[in-house]
């Protein structure tokens, strides 16, 4: 048996909620978990303080599939199957819809990913390739991806990583590890760690806003 992969076209989702100020405003492009929707990202993003004045953008990934046995409908980014050339695509979704963005609306040039969970890796990834100047990555409950070397983490100047005391699967020896790559890339790393589990409670929501004040 022979397996091979040829390229494909599809259609993904994105959710957009514009600024309550009006003229060009900063960006913050979120990426959800696995098992859950873009919905769910934009509500964590609308929880921020502060982010009523940036545009809101919550992209969805590409991999339907039912919750169970129910006729839920959520989604993941990526299995070990192929995952080269899902991080591929995956990253060129993104890019996309950055692009379609800057198309549609008045941008001020700021620009920040945010991830949860699973979609950690996926605000790593396309902030390391983003053609446009990236501001800095807010994320929590998960790691950075493996495969980026330092050369690449050095595009993002400033990170925002939060970890649950009592988050089983970001481990503390995960975080430490990020943390040691990050800074050895020369990222600005601030960790923040929260009394809880694998979630994104008030006390990242607050350190949250402080970042993006400082990022507008």
């Amino acid at each position: 048996m022979i397996a091979r992969t040829i390229r494909a076209s599809t259609h993904g989702r994105y959710l957009v909620e514009r600024p309550l100020s009006p003229g060009a405003a900063p960006l913050l492009v979120g990426f959800h978990g696995y098992a859950e929707t873009a919905a769910a990202q934009l509500e964590r993003m609308r929880a921020i303080g502060g982010s009523q004045e940036w545009l809101l953008v919550s992209i969805q990934a590409l991999h339907p599939f039912y919750r169970g046995r129910s006729q839920d409908v959520v989604f993941g980014w990526m299995t070990k199957e192929d995952r080269e050339q899902a991080i591929a695509d995956n990253v060129a979704y993104a890019n996309a819809v950055v692009e379609a963005i800057a198309g549609e609306h008045a941008l001020s040039g700021r620009l920040v990913f945010a991830g949860f969970s699973q979609g950690v890796a996926m605000a790593f990834r396309a902030a390391v390739v983003s053609p446009r100047p990236v501001s800095g990555v807010v994320v929590c409950g998960g790691d950075v991806p493996p495969e980026l070397e330092a050369a690449a983490l050095a595009r993002i100047p400033s990170v925002l990583i939060g970890r649950g005391l009592r988050d089983d699967w970001y481990t503390p020896e995960k975080a430490a590890a990020d943390l040691q790559r990050l800074r050895a890339a020369r990222v600005e790393a601030t960790p923040v760690e929260f009394d809880g589990g694998h979630e994104w409670p008030a006390p990242f929501i607050d350190a949250a806003a402080t970042f993006l004040n400082e990022h507008r």
